[in-house]
């Protein structure tokens, strides 16, 4: 993988990793068209760019993501244990809606990776998941306004949510979007608290490929010889998913997931067509 190619993948992975359409369906064809081949370092690079990404939701939400909750319930007071459960609530919150993620991540590791090769499912769930854009306003509408309280309920069971998206082609971002317009969030909410969990599972992610690349026989040599690479892809990937989310957010608001829901049908048809006519696909 040269520079330009992985500039390519970061701006396909920052435009496309918080928004409803399923950054993998977009790596394969960006893959495909780059003639990238699929190896050990190309397949950490995807993951290891999601770092950029991560960073981008921090940087733009920083205000909203570093907060303590200062209303400590008189009961709690001089308790230290249970100042910090409340002051931390926001980050417990967080943790609730990952574990559902954290615990099937490991349980079915070996079946996703099946899943993971497989461009067919990628293509189905594109076009699946687009039908279920189409209507998702009007199963769940809810009128815009103001930050929402999202319980400890609620966030586990967006987090289960967030599991859907293991089928590689549902969009992680799609899941838990929908998750939390289930659970009475405004598409808005919905989206943002997407966004912030987005960080810890797509952190837990990048770690894990991170550490399995490192304690591989090429890995930390793969690393050290790709460092530029790396680097230029989480700048790249940062910048557009900044780009992306603030875009995303104003549309969202006032337009729905309509639009979404075409684009993924339209997506998921191109990727079945050329399936079906003999091309072959792969997933980096």
């Amino acid at each position: 993988m040269d520079i330009i190619e992985a500039i390519i993948i970061a701006i396909v992975e920052g435009l496309t990793e918080f928004l409803p359409v399923s950054s993998t369906g977009h790596m394969i064809i960006a893959q495909s068209l780059l003639g990238i081949e699929s190896n050990e370092f190309v397949k950490a690079f995807t993951v290891i760019i999601q770092f950029g990404a991560i960073l981008s939701v921090i940087v733009l939400y920083w205000k909203r993501f570093f907060r303590f909750n200062r209303e400590i319930p008189e009961s709690a007071k001089g308790n230290f244990i249970k100042e910090n459960f409340y002051r931390f609530e926001f980050y417990w919150k967080l943790l609730a809606g990952f574990i559902p993620a954290a615990v099937l991540g490991l349980a079915f590791s070996d079946k996703i990776d099946e899943l993971l090769e497989n461009v067919t499912v990628v293509a189905a769930m594109l076009v699946l998941g687009g039908i279920v854009m189409l209507f998702v306003d009007k199963w769940f509408n809810r009128p815009e306004q103001g930050e929402q309280v999202v319980t400890y309920k609620n966030a586990f069971i967006i987090g289960f949510f967030q599991c859907i998206a293991m089928i590689p082609g549902v969009s992680r971002s799609m899941a838990t979007i929908v998750g939390g317009m289930t659970q009475g969030l405004s598409r808005k909410n919905a989206a943002e608290f997407s966004f912030f969990l987005a960080v810890p599972t797509m952190a837990a992610a990048t770690g894990y490929k991170l550490m399995k690349l490192l304690t591989s026989d090429t890995g930390f040599k793969l690393l050290k010889e790709n460092i530029d690479v790396l680097i230029i892809g989480n700048v790249v990937a940062f910048i557009v998913a900044l780009l992306a989310i603030k875009f995303f957010i104003g549309f969202v608001t006032k337009y729905g997931f309509k639009l979404f829901g075409w684009y993924r049908i339209i997506l998921g048809g191109i990727l079945l067509a050329l399936l079906l006519t003999g091309h072959e696909l792969t997933i980096i």
